[in-house]
């Protein structure tokens, strides 16, 4: 599949689409870097770049957090923090992406099975959509970090969205997003992928991930889909 930005690329090929959701439903970057610099300060004493901690986004917070831990009790503790400040300051700095919800609703209208993706805790997951308006029944499933299958980028993810949706096709479903673990879990599945543009990374961030799809905007989902 050779990467594409032409429109309605797929209308008629796909049925399914799935999305990662920190960074590609909702905007959660200054929930997420101010999570991490509060807890590299507080068990540190001084905050990486903010790169440091962007390199791994969408992977599992402990195997995030391990790169900057001397040993397995501290990283409990870190866990611990990140965590706390996570949900303290949720809601107040959680966005929706711009036209995301338009775009969502118009899919369930056509007829598209809908899905999240997610290395986040299952009620954080569901907090994060109901605070940004993504309404749950829009989506035929969710899979998140307490589901037992490896992560993000193993491919495990995708295929237990499929399954949940459906026992879908991956030939015939899209998963769209904003990292390059996505990108790879997508692709290992067998389905086709988007890079969401919108998120925290631009092309030359995502090009290992050989997207099949560039979006720019969430309103392009209906120019592809539709």
């Amino acid at each position: 599949m050779a990467a594409s930005e032409v429109p309605c690329a797929l209308s008629g090929r796909v049925r399914t689409a799935l999305f990662d959701l920190d960074g590609t439903l909702i905007d959660s970057r200054e929930l997420i870097l101010g999570s991490f610099r509060h807890t590299m300060q507080t068990h540190l004493g001084w905050v990486p770049p903010d790169e440091a901690w962007l390199a791994n986004m969408g992977k599992p917070l402990a195997t995030q957090l391990r790169g900057f831990t001397r040993d397995e009790s501290q990283l409990g503790a870190m866990m611990t923090t990140y965590r706390d400040h996570n949900a303290r300051t949720h809601d107040a700095t959680l966005r929706r992406f711009p036209g995301i919800d338009d775009a969502l609703r118009r899919l369930r209208a056509a007829g598209y099975r809908l899905g999240v993706v997610t290395s986040k805790l299952r009620d954080m997951a569901l907090r994060g959509l109901d605070a940004c308006g993504l309404s749950l029944e829009w989506f035929d499933a969710v899979v998140t970090a307490d589901d037992a299958v490896p992560h993000k980028p193993d491919p495990g993810p995708v295929k237990l969205a499929l399954q949940r949706a459906g026992n879908e096709d991956p030939a015939r479903a899209l998963f769209v997003g904003d990292t390059v673990w996505d990108l790879m879990a997508g692709r290992a599945a067998g389905t086709w992928t988007a890079a969401a543009l919108w998120g925290p990374f631009g092309r030359d961030d995502l090009a290992a991930g050989e997207p099949d799809l560039w979006l720019s905007r969430p309103s392009d989902l209906a120019r592809i889909l539709l």
